[in-house]
């Protein structure tokens, strides 16, 4: 072998290497035994939700995955008012899905959808009936969404659902339970103090949601950073989030915004009661035939600031507490209990 030959040789081999040496960074791959072992899915590294960006490959339906992504962080530009078909305009606010689910549905403590696929069908009190995945859909396009159902047989519906199933996957048990839903609170025994949540509001929140709560974005023709938390363009007064002690469950371990986590709330339980009632003191659309929800009166969550009801309870008591009364009462009278 001649000197040029030897040099040429040196160079493959140590371009090769340099390949190997990528690949195993951009991948978490570790040499061990003479093979590459990918750490970040191994079964010592702790579980993660899928992302988008690196676990779609070799997906029987990665588009439609991917698509179900998009619209869930474009909503309004996919299925809201920005759409540039009229027909796809379903949602009738600017939020994205992600104003609540956050991180794509990919946070826990945020009604993360990781597991969620698994629960469906389910028996639902505020329609007291078995329902579909596609109806939950329907109930947050109708509330959240302040807009109108969207078909089942649609792209976009096929899409989410198939976004949802593919967060489902694989899911261990332990972690789907820290998943599901939000945190819990301890609930003060006290009516919820406007001033209070104001104050909270003022320190942590205005820097995102402004002031008045209108929320940020460049332009009208832009996506929210930050949504707006009343007002025309936020969620109607038949949504989950315009519940009490749902609002303070999902503040608690998500506000203020990337600061707060599921295992490290920064607002204390109190703070984060008193500020969801704050939130929702003010105005925002209203859902038509709100009376029509929870047929069995019985079921209906404590913090449910409308009416009937079948106790004896005010209106201002049902929105801004004191809830252990209320609790008590459907346990005696009803068996019931309740912890929202």
């Amino acid at each position: 072998m001649n000197r040029f030959e030897r040099v040429f040789k040196t160079i493959n081999a140590l371009i090769i290497f340099s390949l190997l040496v990528t690949v195993a960074a951009a991948a978490t791959l570790v040499l061990v035994d003479g093979g590459f072992i990918d750490f970040d899915r191994s079964e010592n590294s702790p579980w993660k939700p899928k992302s988008i960006e690196t676990d779609l490959e070799g997906e029987q339906k990665a588009s439609l995955i991917k698509y179900g992504y998009e619209v869930i962080t474009k909503s309004p530009q996919l299925i809201g008012p920005m759409s540039k078909d009229p027909r796809k305009r379903f949602a009738g606010n600017n939020l994205t899905c992600q104003s609540c689910h956050l991180e794509a549905g990919t946070k826990p403590g945020a009604g993360s959808f990781a597991g969620v696929y698994k629960r469906f069908p389910q028996y639902r009190g505020r329609e007291d009936k078995q329902g579909t995945l596609e109806d939950r859909i329907d109930g947050c396009m109708e509330r959240s969404m302040n807009g109108q159902r969207m078909p089942h047989n649609s792209l976009e519906m096929q899409a989410m659902v198939a976004y949802m199933k593919w967060l489902s996957e694989d899911v261990p048990e332990d972690k789907e339970k820290i998943y599901q839903g939000f945190s819990k609170v301890e609930l003060p025994e006290v009516r919820a103090d406007l001033d209070k949540g104001k104050a909270v509001f003022e320190k942590h929140c205005v820097v995102c949601h402004g002031e008045n709560g209108q929320g940020m974005r460049p332009d009208e023709n832009s996506l929210y950073q930050f949504p707006p938390l009343w007002g025309n363009d936020s969620y109607n007064h038949g949504a989950g989030m315009h519940r009490l002690i749902t609002a303070a469950e999902f503040i608690k371990a998500n506000m203020p915004f990337q600061q707060a986590t599921y295992d490290k709330p920064v607002l204390t339980d109190e703070e984060a009661y008193h500020v969801a009632a704050y939130i929702n003191s003010f105005d925002r659309p209203l859902k038509s035939d709100p009376e029509l929800d929870f047929p069995k009166k019985e079921l209906k969550p404590v913090s449910t600031p409308y009416g009937p009801w079948t106790d004896n309870f005010s209106a201002d008591q049902h929105k801004y507490g004191p809830f252990q009364p209320i609790m008590a009462y459907y346990e005696k009278q009803y068996g019931i209990k309740k912890n929202k």
